[in-house]
């Protein structure tokens, strides 16, 4: 299945601008490709692609000819508003310190995921109001997470439970999905917070993320290596794929946010899957060897992070705005054979 809006035969004759922070990051690399394979959006052919990281974002094949990389970090003062002079129609804002990463590093972590973030949104809301230009108002899709809740949890966590981060990332997400709303409610962007369940399997190395062992324990078997697992079997999860995850994306951009009303962040959908569950999917699609890889090694401080996360969600205002994820772990793992093992 392929997820996510498909490339509308009917396209109108307006072109759009697109502004991707965080291009460099897997996600942002697989959204860009995306992007430039459709070559439109929401029915609007794709006029030029700006990928902006501390990382050199490559332009993929088919990209637009006026599409551009920028490297530089978000946070700086001044640069938000050079992102945003250019009045991209769709801002897909993913660029993050991640969960390990900004509990490690307080002032980074908040310079980043909360004050870069406003600041990009300060942006937004000065280029609409200056005299003399027509009027601008793109939509702003925001790579939230479900760190933004924390516990005591209902075995199901329904959309209108509040959230009550636990940890400094959850804190700068969900100060940011208030900023979010705040800005749609004044009419200055149209948001929508798209709050992703852990992306798993993800390609490449582990990342700084304290949930970067749910892929690990899968993706390092599955090409015949160790991988270190520090919880216990017993802990259970939210996971959708990659290609699940750009899907949301392009959804996000494209939907009628009235139904969305003040409240502008969604759960997305998922599979909710314990880290046994996931090592009987391994056996089943790899058998007891690639099982025999995984070495359990205890540590505490992803342990105290993950505790803190909920396992089970009940995602049904995403579901009717017609968001898709997988259905079990064994579809999560065809899909990165699919997309990342050539079958």
């Amino acid at each position: 299945m392929r997820y996510g809006p498909t490339r509308n035969r009917r396209e109108s004759q307006a072109a759009m601008k697109i502004l991707v922070t965080g291009s460099g990051g897997m996600i942002g690399r697989k959204l860009v490709e995306r992007l430039a394979a459709d070559k439109a959006l929401g029915g609007k052919s794709i006029e030029s692609l700006t990928l902006v990281d501390v990382v050199d974002s490559p332009i993929p094949d088919g990209a637009p000819k006026a599409s551009k990389s920028i490297v530089t970090d978000f946070s700086e003062k001044g640069v938000a508003e050079t992102l945003i002079a250019e009045r991209p129609d769709v801002i897909f804002h993913l660029a993050a310190i991640v969960s390990g990463d900004a509990e490690a590093n307080f002032e980074k972590g908040y310079r980043i995921n909360f004050n870069g973030t406003w600041a990009l949104l300060e942006a937004v809301r000065i280029e609409g109001q200056k005299e003399g230009q027509p009027a601008y108002k793109p939509r702003f899709v925001f790579a939230s997470t479900l760190a933004v809740f924390g516990p005591p949890f209902p075995d199901n966590i329904p959309d209108e439970f509040a959230p009550t981060p636990t940890t400094s990332y959850g804190t700068q997400k969900a100060m940011t999905e208030l900023l979010l709303a705040d800005y749609s409610r004044k009419g200055y962007l149209d948001g929508v917070g798209v709050r992703l369940p852990t992306i798993c399997i993800r390609p490449g190395k582990p990342n700084k993320a304290a949930s970067s062992f749910f892929s690990g324990i899968l993706r390092e078997p599955l090409a015949g290596q160790e991988a270190a697992l520090p919880v216990g079997d017993e802990v259970r999860h939210w996971f959708a794929s990659p290609r699940a995850a750009v899907g949301f994306f392009l959804n996000a951009a494209t939907i009628d946010t009235t139904p969305l009303g003040p409240r502008r962040s969604m759960t997305m959908p998922g599979v909710s899957a314990t880290v046994g569950e996931q090592i009987a999917a391994l056996r089943k699609a790899a058998g007891d060897e690639a099982v025999a890889l995984i070495k359990r090694t205890e540590d505490p401080f992803v342990a105290r992070i993950v505790k803190g996360w909920a396992g089970r969600y009940d995602p049904k205002l995403a579901t009717r705005m017609g968001f898709q994820a997988e259905k079990n772990f064994d579809e999560i793992i065809q899909v990165y054979k699919e997309d990342e093992m050539g079958g």
